[in-house]
């Protein structure tokens, strides 16, 4: 199986999957496309409300305390 890049147009927001081997961008809105940036691995949230049950560092208060 050959390696894929994703590409997107910066104009319209077009996204086409090409593979790596090819060495010339596509064009979309007449222009080359960029290629598209990976997203960020997911992370544990620091909020108190999107907190796991069970980790070591958990929130300091989590609202259900009462008054």
């Amino acid at each position: 199986m050959a390696d894929k890049t994703e590409y997107e147009c910066k104009f319209c927001g077009n996204k086409k999957e090409v593979d790596s081997s090819d060495s010339d961008a596509p064009e979309c809105c007449r222009k080359p496309m960029i290629k598209a940036e990976p997203l960020p691995v997911c992370g544990t949230s620091t909020t108190a409300e999107h907190s796991r049950i069970g980790e070591l560092e958990e929130p300091c208060d989590d609202g259900r305390a009462g008054t």
